[in-house]
């Protein structure tokens, strides 16, 4: 059984007025936080992962050359030495 009372029609269509209100604060609220963080951490240089991997990688790639590079100096200074 349904009431006709159109107060209560009233109340039920401010309720619903109000939660939507909410919501659409919420929504704002949560992309004002994103925007602000954006803002926040834009100044920073931040890599990706795959530039972070590739340069990773060249480090590694110089650090074997290094070792085999010392490598060659010490045969060459052995050899270079005088009897």
């Amino acid at each position: 059984m349904q009431s006709e009372n159109p107060l209560i029609a009233d109340f039920v269509k401010l309720l619903n007025s109000a939660a939507g209100t909410v919501a659409g604060i919420g929504r704002e609220a949560g992309e004002t936080v994103r925007e602000r963080a954006k803002e926040a951490f834009g100044g920073f240089d931040f890599v990706s992962r795959e530039e972070f991997d590739a340069v990773k990688d060249l480090a590694a790639s110089a650090r074997e050359e290094v070792e085999a590079l010392k490598a060659r100096i010490a045969a060459l200074e052995a050899n270079a030495k005088p009897e």
